[in-house]
């Protein structure tokens, strides 16, 4: 059965989230949402990614979905059995149908969604009863360190969008 705890997380586990949060910064570079994941199997890295919606013009190009299409193509095999997937943001739930369908054991994540987590915060497909997979679900790993990652990056972009707007205001005004 799927659970949303507060565990004590292990030094690996906080090893692999530290990753996944500088996996993150590469989406940031990207001017993506600053979101990271990696997939663990056996104390081995299996596949690592970011979000990449934008630049790859795909709105399923979310991190977790990069880590399932590069571990599958790893192991040749879509069901990615025993494994832990470490993510910074709660997952959506396009999100989590994927990790059900890929049998991914275990999600730690840092961060919770409060507009679309799909794995306890907004709805739980983890619990539900059309899950036909169960997976163990860990939160608040690194969560401070994942939340302000994320504020940080909506805070800088609000302002930058502000200033764009004052300065089309400011273009207007001298056209007229």
């Amino acid at each position: 059965m799927s659970e949303t705890n507060t565990p004590s997380f292990s030094e690996q586990d906080h090893h692999y989230m530290q990753r996944a949060i500088e996996l993150a910064q590469n989406a940031e570079d990207e001017g993506e949402v600053p979101v990271g994941a990696v997939l663990v199997r056996d104390n081995e890295i299996i596949a690592e990614g970011w979000n990449r919606c934008i630049g790859a013009h795909d709105a399923t190009a979310h991190a977790e979905i990069q880590v399932l299409r590069k571990a599958g193509e790893a192991l040749q095999n879509y069901r990615l059995l025993d494994t832990t997937l470490y993510v910074t943001l709660e997952p959506c739930p396009m999100c989590a149908g994927a990790l059900l369908h890929s049998r991914v054991k275990r999600i730690v994540f840092g961060a919770q969604d409060l507009k679309a987590g799909a794995a306890g915060t907004v709805l739980d497909l983890f619990e539900s009863q059309a899950a036909y997979h169960y997976a163990t679900v860990e939160s608040g790993l690194m969560e401070v360190e994942c939340r302000e990652q994320l504020q940080a990056f909506f805070k800088r972009r609000r302002k930058e969008q502000k200033e764009l707007k004052r300065l089309r205001r400011e273009a207007e005004q001298k056209g007229n």
